[in-house]
């Protein structure tokens, strides 16, 4: 008998504790922003897969202008030499 009281009185405060969480988070409407979570959520992850995908595109352009101005400092570079090497 006592063990039923202990735990109907455990269950009823964690039953108390997530409304008065949840009132607390969601207000009067609890019972309708649970679509809106879903809605947010859903567009939390289109922002940032397109995020993800800017700095993808991003490092693609740091890598390809790097390569660039690796491969002109390396033209000049033989070109110096072939000048040098002319005027000798």
């Amino acid at each position: 008998m006592a063990r039923d009281y202990d735990s109907q009185l455990l269950e009823s405060v964690g039953v108390r504790r997530r409304r008065m969480r949840d009132a607390l988070l969601f207000g009067a409407q609890r019972a309708r922003r649970t679509a809106d979570e879903r809605l947010g959520k859903v567009f939390a992850g289109i922002a940032l897969a397109a995020v993800m995908c800017a700095g993808c595109v991003g490092w693609s352009f740091l890598q390809h202008t790097l390569d660039e101005q690796k491969a002109e400092q390396q033209k000049q570079q033989r070109q110096a030499q072939q000048y040098d090497r002319a005027g000798r």
